[in-house]
């Protein structure tokens, strides 16, 4: 078949290695031809179709689909989507993002595609948003759901809040969890002494991680609160933060006035290949953004054999299961996390419990071989529907 994927921007994202290893997986093992249409990939996250990652992925570029709304440069961004379309003559087109899935499932509506499909990775619209804005994206998204056959949520989660919103009713919804090349995780306790040596850990260490970017609703702040006191009921606590972005500066002057410059480590901006290596270096993952669909970095951690402490947002809760694979808190808290930390730096058996547990569960699951098997199931299920 022929498949027809819109993303805004390919930065280095969860929603995007989704979104690549899905394009890659129909051209390699199903021959099916796929094009990856997308605009600029702006932001400190980094490029993700760099060095080759794209592995021959046909590509088509339009500068004018970009995150931030522009009602001239929209236009113009759905007009060449429109054309994109019209000249690919695609039997499905499968949107992702906010504003990828808005102009193209409008341009692939306009277009009398015969499968139109969206990806919910996380909803556009969230508590944190003043109630106007909130308001507009949730109009927004009915009205592009009403363009297309059907949508993908990558926890049950999406689907959860969609339904609630009113977006689209749940049969509309198939949950797929994204996919992942999950033998480097697996793999990656090989280079643990190696990356805890380079990092400057002692063996007798217990290092919490966090993957994340260094920016606002990722909920840095609480885990630096909390650290603080589980440094003082155990000083061997110590901290790995996986990431970049505008908040480094003001999280390296917090820990400094706090003098806990010695527990924590930055590692800036990091090629999601070498997202194994930091991983290796961990005891345990903790995960305290206010907001995310499903994060990669909880399923990654438990493959891994690493505990996760998340925050009970969106999907984690359907990898963070208390007592088998970590800890559940609620949004926000600190002393719950502080009791997490504490609880599993005393503990390796605990630790090594969980974690196994996680990678025994999800291993297979986050497979990208079976998210896209899932993903193609669902084109040739909805193609004789909607076909002439």
């Amino acid at each position: 078949m022929r498949v027809l994927h819109v993303i805004t921007r390919m930065i280095i994202g969860g929603a995007q290695e989704n979104t690549l290893f899905n394009c890659l997986d129909l051209q390699q093992a199903y021959g099916d031809d796929v094009l990856l249409v997308t605009g600029p990939a702006l932001g400190p996250e980094g490029r993700l179709l760099e060095q080759g990652r794209a592995g021959g992925l046909p590509l088509r570029f339009i500068d004018e689909l970009r995150r931030s709304i522009h009602p001239t440069r929209d236009r113009q961004a759905y007009r060449a989507l429109v054309d994109c379309i019209r000249e690919f003559n695609p039997d499905v087109v499968h949107t992702h993002s906010a504003k990828g899935g808005f102009l193209g499932r409008a341009a692939a509506w306009s277009c009398g595609v015969p499968v139109v499909v969206h990806t919910v990775h996380g909803a556009p619209f969230h508590p944190y948003q003043n109630a106007m804005a909130r308001h507009l994206f949730i109009r927004l998204e009915r009205w592009a759901a009403r363009r297309c056959h059907h949508m993908i949520s990558v926890a049950d989660a999406m689907t959860d809040l969609m339904v609630a919103s009113r977006v689209a009713p749940r049969e509309k919804f198939t949950t797929i969890y994204s996919g992942m090349d999950v033998e480097p995780f697996r793999d990656c306790n090989q280079f643990r002494q190696a990356a805890r040596q380079e990092l400057g850990f002692a063996d007798d260490d217990v290092v919490f991680g966090k993957i994340a970017r260094l920016f606002h609703l990722k909920g840095h702040e609480y885990l630096l609160e909390a650290a603080e006191s589980a440094i003082r009921q155990n000083p061997k606590c110590k901290f790995l933060l996986v990431g970049d972005g505008i908040l480094r500066q003001q999280l390296e002057s917090r820990l400094a006035s706090r003098h806990l410059q010695g527990h924590f480590r930055f590692t800036g901006l990091v090629e999601p290949e070498r997202v194994p290596y930091y991983l290796s270096a961990m005891d345990a993952l903790v995960h305290t953004s206010l907001r995310e669909g499903l994060a990669r970095t909880l399923p990654q951690a438990l493959i891994a054999g690493k505990p996760v402490v998340s925050y009970d947002v969106d999907g984690a809760r359907e990898v963070a299961l208390p007592g088998q694979t970590g800890y559940l808190l609620p949004p926000k808290s600190i002393e719950p996390l502080r009791q997490a930390i504490v609880e599993l730096s005393l503990d390796a058996e605990l630790r090594s419990r969980l974690g196994q547990g996680g990678a025994a569960r999800f291993t297979e699951q986050f497979r990208h071989q079976q998210m896209t098997r899932q993903i193609r199931a669902l084109y040739q299920r909805l193609l004789p529907q909607q076909r002439p």
